[in-house]
């Protein structure tokens, strides 16, 4: 019978060598490169009747004065431009118009510039509204994170020790949230890829997903407590995983492949989003197999305290083994 139980610390240690890489990109400001909806700012997503190349419409924003221009090009040939905050239309004190809004203007001149042209969205956020995103969704998934151990440890109430399967649960999913935060902080450096609200949704629907998965495979460790009364935890959860490793491997790769599609065919608006999804789909499966589990057969082991200890070993074995080879 494979041995999952035996190889936690392994396990352990693949999870840290993915994790550590992000944490130093989130450590260098900017952590994240925030979009619009948390620094304020405006986006449109046009479309032009004739064919534009991403260096045409760059020009053409440099020209109205949008030299800092961020522009997107979808496979579909939409253009998504995100810019500093247009101006809105002005007014004079009976009501009538003495200057158009500033994104008329702007269209009538890509008109003029590269053809006609179609928005098909268009967003612009204050300061203060960005202010508030960034409250609310810091809050939304500080809410999320009690919620579930909660209701976790409500859950499994019947077995010894309930809090510390709702602990674990909830270490998985930081451990998950900071796969995503890491990747982005990384791609944000490097391709200039931003986080912006549809980010915010991506991350607390990657947590629910990876306590969904985790709650499967602990369900089934506590059906085999309940089975196996006085038995080790760590066979008990090494059976456990056996049985429900080809369920969590079906549903996740099921998901991956509609997430691949989408993103290789839908719009560029909610690319971000699928990328979340597509990297926290991978590590919750991960986590909820050889974080969350595990972790339940250190605890109870009371291998907590050495963790830090076996790291330098680890290290040493692996750079044994490259040198082997």
């Amino acid at each position: 019978m494979l041995d999952i139980v035996g190889q936690r610390f392994w396990f352990f240690f693949i999870s840290l060598l993915i994790i550590v890489p992000g944490a130093i990109s989130l450590a260098i400001p900017p952590a994240l490169k925030q979009g619009i909806e948390f620094t304020s700012g405006s986006t449109l997503t046009i479309r032009f009747e004739k064919q534009a190349s991403q260096e045409e419409v760059r020009q053409a924003f440099a020209a109205l004065g949008h030299g800092d221009a961020i522009i997107q090009h979808s496979g579909q040939g939409d253009f998504l431009v995100r810019t500093r905050t247009l101006r809105p239309e002005e007014k004079d004190a009976q009501g009538n118009v003495t200057r158009a809004a500033e994104r008329l203007e702007i269209e009538k001149a890509l008109t003029e510039r590269l053809g006609p042209l179609t928005v098909l969205a268009f967003d612009s956020v204050s300061p203060i509204v960005a202010e508030e995103i960034v409250r609310n969704a810091a809050l939304a998934v500080a809410a999320a994170t009690v919620g579930i151990l909660l209701y976790i440890t409500w859950a499994f109430r019947k077995v010894p020790n309930p809090f510390r399967f709702g602990t674990c649960a909830v270490i998985a999913l930081v451990h998950d949230v900071l796969v995503v935060l890491g990747v982005f902080s990384i791609m944000g450096k490097v391709f200039n890829t931003e986080v912006d609200a549809m980010f915010i949704t991506g991350l607390l629907t990657v947590i629910g997903f990876s306590v969904h998965d985790t709650i499967v495979v602990f369900d089934r460790i506590r059906e085999n407590i309940r089975k196996n009364p006085g038995v080790d935890l760590e066979p008990v959860v090494n059976s456990s995983l056996l049985e429900t490793l080809g369920r969590s491997l079906n549903t996740s790769l099921t998901l991956l492949f509609v997430l691949g599609a989408l993103i290789l065919f839908g719009g560029v608006t909610i690319r971000n989003f699928l990328l979340v999804l597509l990297i926290g789909t991978v590590s919750g499966t991960y986590s909820s197999i050889f974080n969350a589990s595990l972790l339940l057969v250190v605890w109870e082991k009371g291998e907590m305290s050495t963790l830090h200890r076996r790291l330098p070993r680890f290290r040493a074995l692996l750079g044994g083994r490259l040198r082997a080879r």
